[in-house]
């Protein structure tokens, strides 16, 4: 599913050059549900989002799904990131004047999915999480926990193989968060291959595999053996 080889991210700030990932290799195996864990500005944010096309890394190769994503173009990659990438949030990031039908429904209408079939999908995810009954409200008559559902549903609407969760819960209180994380934990009892940036231990701990990362480098993969 994806594969990084020695993968490395500058940033420049003033004067000074700073380094975000330092040689990056890892493999990710279709089916896998593995957190990245590490203090603030140890690197995580910046991996997953090279993992999500969303940046690109200076040096190393990117293979996702069996296919050279490293220098793509920007329309052959949006559209790698639209079918094969699912993302979720901490701050949700629904359109506030859309109701959850319409923010679930964006990317199918995006894809040029017809709308009968579009209409039949959506309540389809909607009813599958439990929210049914919340059809037409917008963001702001929900609650937090109902929000990321939302986004949970947006973001597998087109049915990736990869999900990417930036601190899915960490914006919710622990009964709401709870939900949510049985929820991706059940995508991926489903097949569906979850990457998650998380502060939370107990959340990381959740997972079968998990990266430790500090300043920029892979500190630690209890993964790492398996790979071999």
């Amino acid at each position: 599913m994806i594969r990084l080889e020695n993968i490395e991210r500058t940033f420049q700030v003033g004067d000074e050059q700073v380094y975000a990932l330092r040689q990056i290799n890892l493999t990710v195996r279709v089916g896998e549900y593995l957190s990245i864990m590490g203090p603030s500005g140890s690197g995580k944010s910046t991996l997953l989002n090279i993992l999500g096309l969303l940046d690109r890394p200076d040096k190393g190769v990117y293979h996702l799904d069996g296919r050279d994503a490293t220098h793509l173009d920007d329309r052959p990659q949006a559209e790698l990131r639209r079918h094969k990438i699912g993302f979720i949030f901490q701050f949700f990031h629904l359109i506030p004047r859309l109701t959850a039908t319409e923010n679930v429904e964006l990317p199918l209408t995006l894809a040029g999915v017809a709308p009968a079939e579009r209409k039949q999908r959506v309540m389809a995810a909607l009813a599958e999480l439990g929210l049914a009954d919340r059809a037409r409200h917008r963001p702001d008559q929900l609650s937090g926990g109902q929000r990321q559902r939302v986004a949970i549903a947006r973001a597998t609407i087109m049915r990736p193989a990869l999900i990417l969760a930036d601190e899915p819960t960490g914006n919710l209180d622990r009964a709401s968060g709870q939900e949510v994380i049985q929820t991706i934990e059940a995508l991926n009892a489903q097949g569906m291959t979850i990457v998650m940036v998380t502060h939370d231990p107990e959340l990381g701990g959740r997972t079968r595999r998990q990266v430790r990362m500090n300043d920029g480098r892979i500190a630690h993969d209890s993964g790492a053996d398996d790979e071999k």
